[in-house]
């Protein structure tokens, strides 16, 4: 047996966390002297020691791993749980991708002076187009491939010609930002006279009178770039008339670089 001195040292955990371990019921000591009050542990514990570190050095917290330790019967049971956290910490190594990538855009920002007119917004009229259309409320709006999936998937035997620009589009039609449940509207640019499917709409679309930015980089700029020309339509004697969309000259499906992306951020506008 050893006191809980020697195990300490020996688990390299401190006698501290091993009380802690005791309270929460995760690792006790083997006895407790009654007289004393003194912890003693077996030498077979240094094992279990052993996988409470590891499992916390894989991002696991206390109660999950004494959950693992308790229900865990084998190999197959371990290795459930394993897979579980691997997933988990996936979503989090994106989720941290994207914090990064939006702070070396704001560094970036800053450099410039933090000027936020660096985006050129131009007024101009979107011409009359022909296009394919799928609208749908979407979980998010970082799920918008879902309305591209439908596009392509429903219209693949009918040949689609783009039409020269092909302008491929996204419209928001929410009156304001939402967290879930958004209604997107995508559309691109066709050629000829095309037959609906269950979800793509083939119409013609009137001209529109847009400001507009473009900008090149990841989807993290956007908010900049929506006051930019939120500025530019407020000096300029304009006002909002339409849903805001953006179109994608560059978009994710054309590369897997970020920064290589460029979009074109709209607001369809009359003058005052």
């Amino acid at each position: 047996m050893l006191k809980i001195g020697d195990f300490s040292k020996l688990s390299r955990i401190s006698i501290r966390m091993l009380r802690h371990y005791d309270e929460i019921g995760l690792m006790e000591p083997r006895v407790v002297d009654p007289a004393t009050g003194y912890r003693y542990y077996g030498e077979d514990q240094l094992s279990v020691a052993g996988q409470i570190q590891s499992l916390k050095s894989m991002g696991f917290g206390l109660t999950v791993i004494r959950e693992i330790l308790n229900c865990c019967g084998g190999p197959e049971e371990m290795e459930k749980f394993l897979r579980v956290k691997k997933r988990e910490l996936e979503d989090q190594l994106g989720d941290i991708g994207t914090k990064l990538q939006l702070l070396d855009n704001t560094i970036k920002w800053i450099r410039k002076d933090g000027n936020m007119m660096d985006y050129q917004v131009t007024l101009k009229t979107l011409p009359e187009r022909y296009v394919a259309s799928v609208r749908k409320v979407i979980p998010a709006y970082d799920q918008e491939q879902i309305l591209w999936g439908i596009l392509h998937g429903e219209t693949g035997s009918q040949n689609l010609q783009m039409a020269s620009p092909g302008y491929g589009l996204a419209i928001f039609h929410d009156e304001g930002y939402k967290e879930q449940d958004v209604d997107v509207e995508i559309q691109i640019s066709v050629e000829g006279t095309c037959k609906d499917t269950e979800h793509v709409k083939f119409k013609t679309v009137p001209p529109v009178l847009i400001a507009s930015a473009t900008y090149q980089g990841s989807y993290a700029q956007i908010t900049r770039v929506n006051e930019a020309v939120a500025r530019w339509i407020h000096d300029n004697g304009y006002e909002y008339e339409g849903a805001s969309f953006c179109i994608y000259h560059v978009s994710p499906h054309d590369t897997s670089d970020p920064e290589k992306m460029v979009t074109e951020v709209c607001y369809p506008v009359r003058k005052k």
